[in-house]
Parts: structure tokens; C-alpha cells; sequence
């Protein structure tokens, strides 16, 4: 053995059962597989003889709290006001990581995605309205807009190294700007009435928490607390719970408590500590405990919370939103949706808006020279990641319920979703697979 080679251990019993498991969680797309199997059981669910089952599930009544402090809401809207609140938090932490640090973190780095991602909007919700223009069903003008982060990401990482990692980091650069325009939309046309003063307690929570983070609380759990009073706040105001998430996670902490130096100096002490004393004595185990508060102190809250969230998303959060909205009764309801302007406008919006918008304005911007395409990736290999973004799923099917409630126009606005995300997946996939993605 080596130097370099780290010793090996025991393997437990236990570790042998749960070894398949813990390699398919650690799959870059575990999360969009099993966000596809959710969907796949909704789908069967719903059109078997036992479809009134699937949707008294979701429609049952759950109250929770006491007092003034109550709220009652349907299985559904528990998913889509709370769970769906975690993914947006999720999404704002991530958003604020790359705009310190990541592909948004210079005007020069987001300039590109950015502009790409306006396109990629703008396009399909013109689409859409050129179909749907007068009537209730201009209201479905935000679906084809979202661009399913999880599930895009997950393509990218099954078509493995057959597609490079600076198009991998411009799709997810692109999906994150796409998210923030997606929660503006939700915030400022997809709210019927604003009650001022929750409202305002909503408001009051998010500057208390930043105030915290100025002070220096590094403590999840106080933020944990704050932002439930917060989201409560903000879904009693009439806002959309979910654009609480995201507020709430521009607050949250994300320098570190120590700093690098300081670390390295206290870990290096501590191992010499830990190596001088007995084994399983005192000694030994108070030096475990203080290297393992140094290394919660070396991790700023917003990545710990970040690590800590990301496995609930993808393994829980998603699954469930998909496995209580996709649901949708297809059998004998094709044909119309073929010709409807709903599902037509949708995923017409998706399958077509989606990688014209994104490759047109990203191809104007570097010809304005007001931004510059990645010198690894192609523009074929643009246009390819581009069609993946017209995976509009879960925000497209989240901004479908806000926009038609619950009925027909939400089922024809579900299949355009479903048909479309289908048609990107595979087209961009084929693509991107295709002699035509070959570098410049």
C-alpha cells in the first residue's frame, strides 16, 4: 500500500444493503430519474379505474397549529405552498452562491446566460399569447417561461462526457436566471389580492434576518425559525408562499465564521493532539468534537443549509410535487389538446419558443458584443442545451395550477407541459448526441 493510499476499513452488514442505494443518490441524475418515475405512477393513477382515489388523496383537508396561529389547506396546497417553498429556498440559496461566487458573480460571466435566459422567456410567452390572446386563457401566458432546472441537468449528466462541462455550466447559469425571472412573474402577475399588513410582517422577518446575519448568528436553526415565521407571514399576505423561499434566502449567512488560516492552524493542532493521546481516551475524543466544531465553523450557513437541503429536494420534495400535480387524465382528452390553443400555446412555447429565444438572443448578444460565448462550446452545442431548457415540468406545471386553479384548462395546460418536456428531452438529447455538436 502506498503512502497516498488511505487505509481501509471494516465494512459493516449494513453498509452491503444499502451500498445500491447510496451509488444511485450519489447519480448527478438520480433526482430527474426519479422525479420521471413520480410522474410516470401520476400518470397510470390517474387514468386507471382508480382515478377518484388519486385525486381525493390530494384534495383531503390538514389543519395544523392552534389558536390565531392556524392555517388549513388541502394535501395539494400543502405541497404546492409548503414543500414547493423549500425548493424556491433551495433555489434562492443557490442563486445567491453563484452571484457571489459563481458564473453570475461578474457582469462579464452572467452577461451571457443572462441575456439567454431573457430570450428564453420572452419567446415562448409571445408564442403563447399569439394563441391565447382575450379571454381566461391568456392567463397561462408564464407556463411555457420556466425551465425545469432538475430535470435539465439531469439529461446533461446521463449524456455523461459526451457533452463538455462549460455546457453543463452555461445550461445551469441560464436555469437559474430563468428561475429568478420565473419567481417576478409568480410575485407580480400570479397574486389576486395582498393583504398589506402580513404582508409587511413578512418583510419585517426578512430584514431581521439579515440584521442577524450582519450581527454575526451563524446559527441555522435561528434562521429555520425566523424563515417558518416568514413563509407563514408572506401565505397569509396572499403572496405566493414560494417567493417567501426565495427572499428569505438572500438573508441567510454566507461568509464563514473562521477563516481559512485559522483553520488550517487549529486542524493541524488538533490532529498532533488527537495522534499524541490514548486511544477511545478523554483526550482523544475532545479533540474529534473541537475539529468537528471547527469544521461547522469553517462552512458558512448558507452552504451547510444548501448541503443539507439538497438531498431532501431531490429525493422528497420533487418526487412528491410530481406525484401530486402530474396526474393529469389523458385518455380520450388527446386529440382536443392537439388542436387547442392551451396545450398548443404551452408546448409549442417549450418545444419551439425555448431554444429559438435562448439561441437567437445569446447569437445577438455575442454579435453586439455585449457578451461572449464560452470558447468551449459551440453554438450547435448551444442550441442543443437550449432545447433541454424547454423541459418545462415542475415550474411550468407550478405556474399552470397559480394560473387556471384546478379544472380543463389546467388538465389541457398539463398535457402541452408533459408533451413538450417529452419532445425537448428526447430532441435535444438526439441532438447533442448527433455529428452535428462537434467543437468549431
Amino acid at each position: 500500500m502506498s503512502a497516498d493510499t488511505p487505509p481501509s476499513r471494516t465494512i459493516l452488514p449494513i453498509e452491503v444493503i444499502t451500498s445500491p442505494f447510496a451509488r444511485f443518490a450519489r447519480m448527478e441524475a438520480a433526482g430527474g430519474i426519479l422525479l420521471l418515475i413520480s410522474t410516470f405512477a401520476a400518470l397510470v393513477w390517474a387514468n386507471s379505474p382508480w382515478e377518484q382515489s388519486y385525486h381525493a388523496i390530494w384534495s383531503t383537508q390538514v389543519d395544523v397549529g392552534f389558536g390565531r396561529f392556524f392555517l388549513s389547506e388541502t394535501r395539494h396546497q400543502w405541497i404546492n405552498d409548503g414543500l414547493m417553498s423549500v425548493f424556491f429556498f433551495l433555489v434562492g440559496l443557490e442563486i445567491k452562491r453563484e452571484v457571489l461566487i459563481g458564473e453570475l458573480s461578474s457582469l462579464k460571466q452572467a452577461a451571457f446566460p443572462l441575456i439567454a435566459a431573457v430570450g428564453g422567456t420572452i419567446v415562448p410567452a409571445l408564442i403563447y399569447v399569439s394563441l391565447n390572446h382575450g379571454g381566461v386563457a391568456h392567463k397561462g401566458w408564464g407556463i411555457p417561461m420556466a425551465t425545469d432546472i432538475a430535470f435539465a441537468l439531469g439529461v446533461l449528466a446521463l449524456l455523461g462526457d459526451r457533452v463538455p462541462v462549460s455546457l453543463k455550466i452555461f445550461v445551469t447559469a441560464l436555469a437559474i436566471v430563468d428561475d429568478i425571472i420565473a419567481v417576478l412573474v409568480i410575485a407580480l402577475f400570479y397574486t389576486a389580492q395582498i393583504h398589506y399588513l402580513s404582508l409587511a410582517a413578512g418583510v419585517l422577518g426578512v430584514a431581521v434576518s439579515f440584521g442577524l446575519n450582519l450581527l454575526g448568528v451563524r446559527k441555522p436553526a435561528v434562521y429555520a425559525f425566523l424563515g417558518l415565521c416568514v413563509w407563514s407571514a408572506v401565505l397569509k399576505s396572499g403572496v405566493h408562499a414560494t417567493v417567501a423561499g426565495v427572499m428569505f434566502a438572500f438573508t441567510i449567512p454566507a461568509r464563514t465564521y473562521i477563516d481559512r488560516a485559522h483553520f488550517l492552524k487549529q486542524g493541524r493542532w488538533l490532529f498532533d493532539q488527537f495522534e499524541a493521546a490514548r486511544p477511545d481516551s478523554f483526550e482523544e475524543h475532545a479533540a474529534v468534537h473541537t475539529l468537528e466544531t471547527q469544521c461547522e465553523l469553517i462552512q458558512s450557513p448558507l452552504h451547510r443549509i444548501e448541503r443539507i437541503l439538497q438531498p431532501w429536494v431531490a429525493f422528497f420534495v420533487m418526487p412528491v410535487f410530481a406525484f401530486s400535480n402530474a396526474g393529469v387524465h389523458v385518455l380520450g382528452k388527446v386529440a382536443s389538446a392537439a388542436t387547442d390553443p392551451i396545450s398548443l400555446g404551452v408546448a409549442l412555447g417549450l418545444f419551439v419558443g425555448k431554444p429559438i429565444g435562448i439561441s437567437l438572443f445569446a447569437w445577438l448578444a455575442a454579435k453586439a458584443k455585449v457578451a461572449t460565448r464560452p470558447t468551449a462550446v459551440s453554438w450547435a452545442q448551444i442550441f442543443g442545451g437550449s432545447w433541454l431548457c424547454g423541459i418545462g415540468f415542475t415550474m411550468s406545471l407550478f405556474i399552470a395550477t397559480l394560473a387556471f386553479g384546478e379544472g380543463e384548462l389546467l388538465d389541457l395546460s398539463k398535457i402541452g407541459t408533459l408533451a413538450a418536456s417529452l419532445a425537448a428531452a428526447t430532441c435535444g438529447s438526439l441532438f447533442l448526441l448527433g455529428k452535428f455538436v462537434q467543437a468549431e
